[in-house]
Order: structure tokens, then C-alpha cells, then sequence
């Protein structure tokens, strides 16, 4: 393992990674593990079979990521996330508690339906204008959008790219995946409204303004609101049968987005303009990179004494599992760690318990961070576009106290529902 060539592996991977969360030069996630990639390539650390390989590996995310990505920016682009913030702002009638509910209750099926990068890209600019709207203070809702997208990601199996990392091929359909991770889920989800509740007491506490306007919407907009109904009922349905949710993502985004853009007579450049495609060769470069750190035998180690301790305790070795990659996520990122845990203990070569334990460190973990996870480190883009600033620290503070409560339950409650 500490051979030349595994050092160099080593540190090519810890740098990409460090550059893909600390964003030096303020250059883009996707060049720090593009970069890591080619130089794994170009000192021959790494063949380029093994290379193109680790790239196909990741088809099935690319697809649902671009379908999901091509879903939440029509959405953006006619208004709905807009009009949705804005009608929670006047059913609140003046009270910030009920603004802050139906806030979070509205991150939860967007996150659910959308994945959780829409809830932190899409849907915080809008919920900031809504607070500024209803003269409320915008961070206590503004939080909301980050901890609900990571706290609500296994609600389906469609919430979060990560699921179809952990899971691969081997994902469950609809009925199970609720079976298994309806409770976990119900705990995430309602832990992190208390603590969060409580956290912001003082500001909720004060009056709102009920009289905010509700913006109109277009007929693309009422159409982009159909088809994104549509499609999300063609995902939940071809969940449900066991079918790939990657191709069924894509095939559903494209579906709505040309409803959309067919009644409006538009082009499709704007929409396809607005659509984060970085995000694919960033995912591409990570497998490529976690490849790399497969051929130094660190991997192989991991899952070799995962295994074993899994033959004896499962759902002990999954809780703990579990609880050291939520916090391994706050490290390195919940990508590559996702994607190393995936490599690590593929579905089905471990219990069950262990696998869904680490699905939720991977989506629930990330939480505790303002960097544990590509979702968080959006929403802190998208707020200080609003004006608005969190230091890594406060966040820290806390993200431990509303992730801790949460993660603890959800993971005892996923390993004792494991099938098997």
C-alpha cells in the first residue's frame, strides 16, 4: 500500500478532492476532479481501460442527474419554485412559526419529487425573496433549504444521486424503499424540524407581514408545473417496477421541457443554457479517481474488514459504519466518500443493514458541515448571491446540534428494518 505509486495515487486523489471542496482560484468543482483524473492517466497510475471503465460506471447518475438538473431549471425558469414560496408566505397570515413549517414542508417534497440540489440551488433563491417579502429574517429559512435537501434525500429512492451511487443496479424499487426507509426517513426529517425550531425560537417568534404578492403564472408555467407532475409520476411508477430510474429521469426531463417549450414555440438554448452541466464530468472524474484509489489496495482493505465485522454483528458493524462515514463526509465530501463506501460494500455483497446505514451517513451526514456535501456548498453559493453569509464555524455549531439528534435514531432505525 505505501509503494511510490500508491503514495502518488494518494495524494493526486486527496488533492483533487481538497480542491473540489475548498474551490481554490474559485475554479469549478468539475476542473479540481477532471484535473486528478487526467493526472492519474498521464503519470500512468492508472490504465486507460480501467479509466473508461470507472467513467461507465457512473452512466446511470449522469442520466438522472441531467433529467433531474433539466427538470429543476424549467421549473426556475417559469416561476414555480417563485410561486410556491410566495403562496407558503400568504397561508402563513403573519406568523413566521407558520412560515417556517410550511417552508420546511415544501423543502421535503421538492427534495423528495426534485432531489436535493434542487432544494439547495432552485429553491433557496426563492425562499429568500419570500422572506424579504413577508419582512421576515431570511436565514432561519434559508437554513431550512439546507438541512431539509440532505435530511429528506431517502425519502424516495429518486431523492438524492447518491442512492443510485450506494445502490448501483441493485436499488430497491418504490415499495420496499419506503418499507425500509419511511422511518429513518420520518426521523431525519422531524428531528432536524425540532432542533431547527427551537434553534431559531427567538426569531420565529416575531410578526410577520401576511400581504405578500402572488405572483401569475404564465400557461408554460402551468404547463412546466403538468409535465414536472408527469414526470415525477413516471419516476415514482417506474420505481415502483423495478425499472432504471437514470434512463427514466432523462427521458421524463426532456419530455416535460419540450411540453413546455412546444406550446411556448421556445428555443430549448436558454433552458439547456441554465442547466449546471459541469456537474457530470465533476461525478465522472470522482469515479475515475476512486478507481485510482482502488489499485493501491486501500479499497480491497476497507471491504475486506467491513466484511467481516458484517458476518458477525450486521447491524452493529452498520451503525457504526454508518456513524463514521457521516462524519468521514464532513472531511472529504459526501461524493467521493459515497462512491468509496459504494466501492467498498457494494449492495449486495454486504448485509443490508450495512448498506443502508451507509446510505444514510452518506445523505444525513453531510449535514453536520457547510462543505459536507455538494448540495450545502451550492446553497452557500446561492445565499451569498442573496447578500447573505454563514461562516464554516456557525454552521458547524449548528449543523452538529440539528444532524447529531437525527442521525443516531435514523441509522438504529435502518439497520433493525434491514430485509434479510
Amino acid at each position: 500500500m505505501f509503494a511510490p505509486a500508491n503514495l502518488a495515487i494518494l495524494a493526486i486523489a486527496g488533492t483533487a478532492t481538497a480542491g473540489v471542496i475548498l474551490r481554490p482560484f474559485r475554479w469549478p468543482e468539475a476542473i479540481w476532479a477532471v484535473t486528478g483524473a487526467v493526472a492519474l492517466l498521464a503519470f500512468r497510475l492508472l490504465g486507460p481501460d480501467d479509466a473508461r471503465a470507472a467513467v461507465r460506471r457512473g452512466t446511470d447518475v449522469y442520466l438522472f442527474l441531467t433529467g433531474m438538473m433539466i427538470l429543476a431549471e424549467l421549473a426556475r425558469r417559469e416561476g414555480l419554485f417563485d410561486w410556491t414560496a410566495a403562496l407558503a408566505a400568504r397561508m402563513a397570515r403573519g406568523s413566521a412559526r407558520r412560515l417556517f413549517d410550511l417552508i420546511f414542508l415544501v423543502g421535503i417534497v421538492v427534495t423528495a419529487l426534485l432531489s436535493n440540489d434542487a432544494t439547495a440551488v432552485v429553491l433557496t433563491p426563492a425562499v429568500y425573496a419570500a422572506a424579504r417579502a413577508a419582512k421576515a429574517e431570511p436565514l432561519p429559512y434559508l437554513f431550512i433549504c439546507a438541512f431539509v435537501a440532505n435530511a429528506a434525500s431517502f425519502v424516495l429512492p429518486i431523492s438524492n444521486p447518491a442512492n443510485l451511487v450506494l445502490f448501483g443496479q441493485k436499488i430497491p424499487a418504490l415499495g420496499p424503499w419506503v418499507l425500509w426507509f419511511g422511518i429513518p426517513s420520518l426521523i431525519a426529517v422531524g428531528m432536524s424540524w425540532l432542533v431547527l425550531r427551537i434553534a431559531f425560537r427567538h426569531e420565529l417568534a416575531a410578526k410577520i407581514s401576511g400581504d405578500v404578492p402572488l405572483p401569475t403564472l404564465s400557461t408554460p408555467a402551468k404547463l412546466a408545473g403538468v409535465g414536472i407532475g408527469i414526470a415525477c409520476l413516471v419516476l415514482l411508477v417506474t420505481s415502483a417496477l423495478d425499472g432504471p430510474l437514470g434512463l427514466a429521469t432523462v427521458v421524463a426531463g426532456l419530455l416535460a421541457a419540450a411540453l413546455v417549450l412546444i406550446a411556448g414555440r421556445s428555443s430549448p438554448m436558454p433552458l439547456l443554457k441554465g442547466v449546471s452541466w459541469s456537474v457530470i464530468p465533476l461525478v465522472a472524474g470522482l469515479f475515475v479517481l476512486v478507481a485510482g484509489l482502488e489499485q493501491t489496495g486501500l479499497v480491497a482493505a476497507l471491504a475486506r474488514d467491513l466484511a467481516m465485522a458484517a458476518g458477525d454483528a450486521p447491524r452493529a458493524t452498520g451503525f457504526w459504519a454508518g456513524t463514521v462515514l457521516a462524519f468521514v463526509c464532513n472531511l472529504m465530501n459526501n461524493l467521493p466518500a459515497g462512491l468509496l463506501a459504494a466501492s467498498a460494500a457494494p449492495a449486495g455483497a454486504v448485509p443490508s443493514a450495512v448498506t443502508g446505514a451507509l446510505l444514510v451517513g452518506v445523505d444525513l451526514g453531510p449535514n453536520m458541515s457547510v462543505t459536507g456535501s455538494l448540495a450545502t456548498i451550492l446553497w452557500l453559493i446561492a445565499i451569498r448571491r442573496e447578500g447573505e453569509d454563514v461562516g464554516a464555524w456557525n454552521f458547524l455549531k449548528l449543523g452538529l446540534a440539528v444532524t447529531l439528534p437525527a442521525l443516531i435514531p435514523a441509522l438504529a432505525a435502518v439497520v433493525w428494518l434491514a430485509p434479510g
